[in-house]
């Protein structure tokens, strides 16, 4: 898939469900309470998204010195926007690594630890998004046990965070297993035709010399890049604070205060299960799937008008800079590129 389409198709299914959405479920009491919101919850809205680009910065930032690299604050911003706007464009939003491999790579950060630098930044999110669902649920157990929907993807989380992080602490503790079956899926993807034969030991040698990089780079973060990798941790979660803040400050300007925590629960499961959702950039289920989780904490009429300004401000901003950054420093061309060959090694 190229940029240009996945953007297309970004935007079709965004416009189209969003419309769907609003048709459907707002009123013309949502338009009357949404022109007299208080522009103040609007105001710390945007300040809240500034926050949560530089606390992202600063993670980045962090992260590359625990990897004996540096990353001045302007570019990390610019990596951050980067990388919504190739998630927005790819399936599984898998496209933001290889940009931000470039752009790390062009500042003479080698391909390597490139690839380290990004997934470091993915897993924290990751990581944390399962955990504060955990932590959530425990403070808040009632409101779990009042919506079968909700308690579904908390189940779904629990087990994906319990498998992903087995596999990590394995990969630490016995690389050697994890080689062997990269190497054993390798020849069953093969078998079935969808690895070719001629590129079958390419493809272990990849994934042995990957194990081997990764494994280098983590134990170099947990010994002398260790309070480099505590700090970026720390900008982790300030980040997800200061975004996951802007649905109930909204709500707020809106008349709609709504319990904090219940408000950080949905946003942490939905945002955990829109990494796997196979339309670029989750379009169409994050704005459809957004007014349905949304109508948990707000009445119906409001729902689908909060899921169109949350994904607003939490992600268009955002891809709309990554997306001028992008044109105007690659250009359509060089980006298709870094995509293509990027994901050959992110």
């Amino acid at each position: 898939m190229t940029i240009r389409r996945g953007l297309m198709i970004f935007l079709v299914l965004s416009v189209f469900v969003g419309i769907y959405i609003l048709l459907s479920s707002a009123d013309a009491e949502s338009l009357r309470i949404f022109i007299s919101a208080d522009i103040r919850g609007i105001v710390i809205s945007f300040v809240l998204v500034f926050l949560a680009w530089s606390f992202d910065a600063l993670r980045l930032c962090a992260v590359a010195k625990a990897a004996r690299e540096k990353i001045f604050f302007k570019t990390a911003v610019i990596l951050t926007w980067l990388h919504y706007f190739g998630c927005a464009v790819t399936p599984m939003q898998t496209g933001g690594g290889p940009f931000q491999v470039y752009v790390l790579y062009r500042g003479n950060i080698p391909v390597g630890k490139g690839v380290i630098i990004a997934l470091t930044r993915t897993m924290f999110t990751m990581f944390l998004l399962g955990l504060s669902v955990i932590i959530t649920v425990m403070v808040e157990p009632g409101f779990v046990m009042q919506h079968a929907l909700l308690q579904s993807f908390f189940l779904y989380v629990v087990l994906f965070v319990i498998f992903s992080w087995g596999l990590v602490i394995l990969s630490f503790a016995c690389p050697t297993l994890i080689k062997h079956w990269g190497a054993g899926i390798t020849l069953i993807l093969r078998r079935f035709g969808i690895v070719r034969q001629n590129s079958v030991i390419r493809y272990i040698r990849r994934i042995y010399h990957e194990i081997d990089n990764y494994n280098v780079n983590f134990k170099r973060f947990f010994g002398s890049g260790l309070p480099s990798f505590l700090k970026a941790f720390f900008y982790s979660c300030l980040h997800l604070i200061s975004l996951f803040s802007v649905l109930p400050v909204l709500a707020w300007s809106m008349g709609f205060p709504i319990p904090y925590l219940q408000a950080f629960m949905v946003q942490s499961v939905f945002l955990f299960i829109l990494y796997f959702v196979p339309t670029p950039g989750a379009s169409g289920v994050a704005e459809g799937g957004g007014a349905a989780l949304f109508s948990l904490l707000l009445p119906w009429n409001m729902a689908g008008v909060m899921a169109i300004l949350w994904r607003f401000f939490t992600e268009y901003l955002a891809i709309i800079m990554g997306a001028a950054v992008a044109v105007r420093m690659l250009g359509w061309g060089l980006s298709d590129n870094i995509f293509k060959k990027g994901n050959e090694n992110y």
